[in-house]
């Protein structure tokens, strides 16, 4: 039989070793006895960097340190001490409507493994953070991930009644496996039951029969090790540890803490001192009395609600377990002394010298040894300890309780007399039930949007309209999208063919949301009407001659051009300066952009911005454009308002909608008079105004109108939704302080990343539920920079660097070719896979080729052989429908497609997202930082657009639902007088006290 502890972090020890952490955790093993111990954190690099540099292999599955590497002891122990693949994962995600936070333990076969999961989760979020990464996702994805890349893996949810962060917690957790791990629960065969409980305790649940309880000490530093653990009788490999915990065959029991000790036992208020029972929690209403806030549920509490049995249960064969104290607090509480003193220390070495390892000493050796190497009090001590007769203080939110095992009385004896108590009472600091009236009642908070049931008077209006031209002025908010797909709808109503209906938008999201709606709408109907891009649209009639450029090979040829002609620009500027002179912004660097497309024409490809061009030398007529809707009309240019009329042609109908105050893209040629273009080309179209907002509070929108209106032009909106929270305007010393500021603030929003900080109680957000936005990307990536300081998972819009990396272009390539077969596409994907390939891997895959992106791709990684990061981010990127929707938005995507390593689409992270790029999306918080001179509105070389600055600050404060922040910092932006003075206005707290309130 042998002592395993699984359950190990290494963010506290890390930071206390001068050593390193594996050579710590190998010494404190040894002292305590303890065969098997988790290694830690194997996300980190740094902690994988060391544990393959420290361990080297012993049994199967299993490792021991380098002997080179042990630290030297005051005593020479014979256990050497095996370490298991381990590691802690904190989900925070968003399910039924309540944000869950879950943490869950892994252990793994291998290094080999280990690597290969932090692969494939490095793909999806920030797991670099030492000791605990925080994923925005789910617990049951995350196991799903798990056993695809290691079958052999064991998950264990950890501590499972903890308040704020397990399975089964008061405050985020579940009522039941199966609720949170739907149909992958049988996977779960583990459960660790924390310190706050006992398997006592958990035996009164019944649905928790059958599964193996196992108990870990969750250590945050090496010294902690072995506070609980478990007795193994099997051999010491890594199948037979998984085949105990997956079975029971060979789990022998568990060491316990008294759980009263534990940090969340009982419920109460650490803050107002305040310690309850479940009774008197439930007698005040769950309101702490003396603050008024929600009171901490405790483990007891939560256990008792889900408790189908009396406190004696005992079942037939129960595996056994023993209650224990670590040996220097068995010292401390003997002799009256601190437990972190020099005579602590001393007293602890000499028994342990004398004795052997703390299990031992705790549990095996004789009473008359320990007597003789300590003394009567400290074998008093054990005796009392392993007959159970302590006293206990139970610990409460957040706070441990205390085991004691001699009276204050006692203890000042002088004599050593002792006084044996028969029973000990738990002590429980009670509360006087006439303090229960100053406990607040909580108010009633409006949770969903108090959207129409039915279509209103102006989008009625609009959506069946009979002229042939109707413009629709559609503020933010207003239903733009509902409207235009009520119209398609009630066209087909009315006879008109699928097939003569064509909708056309901006981005390839907004498009499939659009399909999306409209199949729901309409049914089948809607694979008839053509939906996509301009240029998605466009290159559908340029495919068969021409292949549409990805990101690879325009870098490559720039860069070939740029060296060519001696410009000190980089490929990617060089890019940008070809885009604005097809988009008519610049006349500059003709002849060099003219050798640019000879390269592109001579390799038949085409790059972004010559789609719109080569579809006017088309000829569309008899086309399906009968029926013509434009999303987003205010964003068109030149080129794309003279395709439009080209569609259209003589019989042609056009539903325009849009808002000339969201018109922000003019360095691509779009112009904020599109409309009244339009009516002064077509003077009988029919204009209808769309009025009514159902996206903001009033306070939201009060912010945003007070804004806008500096620009000329009338508009009127009208709130739907019920009066929220006042707009925030949050002054800040520096860039840094405004990233230190919105880190804080979205740890308070989501109820604190870990046992140290649990933010706000009331309306709680997933980290999905909140993006930051900012002028520019370079804003952006400072704020990033804090957000993973904390841990928070975050995914920004700027990151399609992977797109570069060749198994990703020819991935891309090979699967283009599939799709659109023709001399250009096949000779690309070629080039990758090797023309000898081409055959097998395309009877290989166009079979899947309808299937989700997600799963084509992962049997093409298992084919290819592909692991590099490049390459997951590619498959975390492919949250799309199917295969050509997802090229789609590789090849023809715009920022607002946000091409970003996001994981799975229920994946929960903050999005980070320039204003530019947060057109068109819409979220319950958000944080609009960079309210500075020369940011914005940006100052840039070629002058400022004032009215256009002014109309994106306005897209970014109507992106914003429920919650609203600014932040802000001097020299401030022209902008900020021009904000209603209903503003909140506050100061971010400054570095020093960030530092110390974040230090884990």
């Amino acid at each position: 039989m042998y002592i395993a502890d699984l359950h190990i972090h290494s963010k506290y020890s890390r930071a206390t070793s001068k050593n390193g952490d594996l050579p710590n955790l190998d010494l404190w093993a040894r002292r305590k006895g303890i065969s098997l111990v988790g290694t830690g954190d194997f996300t980190h690099p740094a902690w994988r960097e060391e544990m393959e540099n420290a361990l080297i292999p012993a049994e199967e599955g299993l490792y021991r340190l380098k002997e080179n590497l042990r630290l030297a002891d005051f005593c020479d122990f014979s256990v050497s001490p095996r370490f298991v693949i381990s590691g802690e994962i904190s989900c925070i995600y968003k399910q039924d409507g309540k944000v869950r936070k879950v943490h869950n333990v892994i252990l793994l076969p291998s290094l080999d493994a280990a690597e290969r999961l932090a692969l494939k989760l490095e793909a999806i979020g920030n797991i670099h953070s030492d000791g605990r990464p925080i994923l925005g996702l789910s617990s049951k994805d995350l196991l799903a991930i798990t056993l695809d890349v290691c079958p052999d893996a064991v998950f264990i949810p950890a501590h499972i009644w903890t308040p704020h962060f397990s399975l089964f917690g008061a405050f985020s957790g579940f009522d039941t496996i199966e609720e949170c791990f739907g149909d992958l629960s049988p996977h779960i065969r583990a459960l660790e039951t924390g310190l706050s409980s006992d398997p006592l305790m958990n035996r009164r649940v019944a649905m928790l029969d059958g599964y193996t309880m196992i108990s870990n000490s969750d250590a945050h530093s090496p010294s902690k090790l072995g506070r609980e653990c478990n007795l193994l009788d099997t051999e010491i490999s890594y199948p037979a540890l998984k085949r105990a915990l997956d079975t029971g065959e060979g789990f022998a029991g568990t060491i316990e803490f008294f759980p009263e000790e534990g940090k969340y036992h009982l419920d109460g208020h650490r803050n107002c001192n305040l310690r309850l029972t479940p009774q008197q929690t439930r007698d005040l209403g769950g309101r702490c009395p003396i603050c008024g806030k929600k009171i901490t549920i405790g483990v007891l509490n939560r256990l008792e609600q889900l408790a189908v049995r009396g406190e004696d249960y005992l079942p037939e064969r129960a595996v056994p377990f023993e209650h224990l104290l670590p040996l220097p607090e068995v010292i401390s509480a003997s002799l009256g002394i601190s437990a972190g003193g020099d005579k602590t220390d001393r007293v602890y070495r000499k028994l342990l010298k004398d004795l052997g390892t703390e299990a031992d000493i705790l549990r095996l050796r004789t009473l008359s040894d320990i007597k003789t190497s300590g003394g009567e009090r400290i074998a008093e001590g054990v005796k009392r300890l392993r007959e159970g007769r302590v006293i206990k203080t139970a610990g409460f939110d957040g706070e441990y309780g205390k085991i004691g095992l001699f009276t204050p009385d006692e203890l000042k004896n002088s004599s050593g007399q002792l006084s044996f108590l028969d029973e000990i009472p738990l002590a429980v600091t009670e509360c006087e039930p006439t303090v229960q009236k100053n406990v607040r009642q909580e108010q009633e908070i409006l949770d969903e949007a108090t959207r129409p049931k039915s279509i209103n008077a102006e989008q009625l209006s609009a959506a069946t309209g009979k002229a042939r031209v109707i413009a629709v002025i559609a503020g933010p908010g207003t239903g733009k999208t509902f409207t235009l797909v009520e119209r398609i709808a009630r066209l087909v109503e009315r006879g008109v063919r699928p097939e003569e209906i064509t909708a056309v938008t901006f981005t390839v999201r907004a498009a499939a949301e659009m399909r999306e709606r409209l199949s729901a709408k309409i049914k089948r109907a809607a694979d008839k009407i053509t939906v996509g891009t301009f240029h998605s649209i466009c290159y559908s009639y340029l495919k068969d001659e021409y292949t549409l450029a990805d990101r690879a090979f325009l870098l490559k040829t720039s860069e070939k051009v740029v060296k060519e002609f001696g410009l000190k620009l980089t490929p990617q500027k060089f890019i940008n300066l070809v885009s604005a002179h097809k988009n008519g912004k610049t006349t500059e660097f003709a002849q060099v952009i003219a050798a640019y497309n000879a390269y592109l024409a001579e390799a038949g490809a085409l790059d972004f911005d010559d789609l719109i061009a080569k579809a006017l030398e088309r000829d569309f007529a008899g086309k399906q454009f009968r029926y013509l809707h434009v999303d987003e009309f205010q964003d068109i240019n030149p080129a794309q308002y003279e395709l439009i009329r080209r569609w259209m042609g003589t019989n042609g109908n056009l539903f325009a909608i849009g808002d000339p105050d969201q018109a922000i893209y003019s360095f691509r040629g779009a112009a904020s008079n599109c409309f009244s273009r339009l009516l002064g080309d077509y003077p009988d179209a029919e204009v209808v105004r769309l009025k009514e907002n159902y996206r903001s509070t009033p306070e939201v929108l009060s912010c945003a109108m007070h804004v806008i209106s500096h620009n000329a032009g009338e508009r009127a909106l009208t709130p739907m939704l019920r009066s929220g929270a006042p707009v925030r305007l949050v002054e800040c010393a520096s860039e840094l302080s405004e990233g230190i500021f919105i880190a804080k603030e979205i740890a308070k929003m989501t109820g604190g990343l870990d046992m140290l900080g649990k933010g706000r109680e009331e309306k709680l957000r997933s980290f999905g539920e909140i993006a930051v936005l900012a002028r520019t990307h370079r804003q952006l990536n400072a704020i990033e920079r804090c957000l993973r300081h904390d841990d928070i998972p975050c995914v920004s819009s700027a990151k399609t660097d992977f797109l570069e990396a060749p198994e990703v272009s020819g991935t891309l390539a090979f699967f283009a070719s599939l799709l659109s077969p023709n001399e250009k596409t096949l000779a690309r994907a070629a080039e990758f896979v090797g023309a000898e390939n081409m055959e097998a891997l395309t009877n290989a895959f166009l079979p899947h080729i309808k299937g989700r992106p997600r799963k084509v791709l992962a049997l093409w990684r298992e084919r290819m052989h592909l692991s590099s990061a490049a390459f997951e981010s590619l498959v975390a990127a492919a949250h799309y429908a199917d295969m050509r929707e997802f090229l789609d938005a590789t090849f023809l995507g715009r920022e607002g497609d946000v091409l970003v390593t996001e994981g799975n689409a229920a994946a929960g992270a903050v999005r980070l997202t320039t204003l530019h790029g947060a057109k068109g999306l819409e979220f319950p918080v958000v944080f609009l930082s960079g309210l500075t001179e020369k940011a914005l509105p940006l100052e840039t070389a070629e002058g400022t657009d004032i009215e256009e600055e002014r109309r994106l600050f306005y897209v970014g404060l109507t992106r914003a639902s429920e919650e609203l922040i600014l932040t802000c910092r001097a020299p401030h932006s022209l902008f900020l007088p021009e904000l209603p003075a209903s503003l909140k206005k506050e100061q971010a707290v400054e570095r020093p006290q960030y530092q110390q309130l974040s230090m884990f």
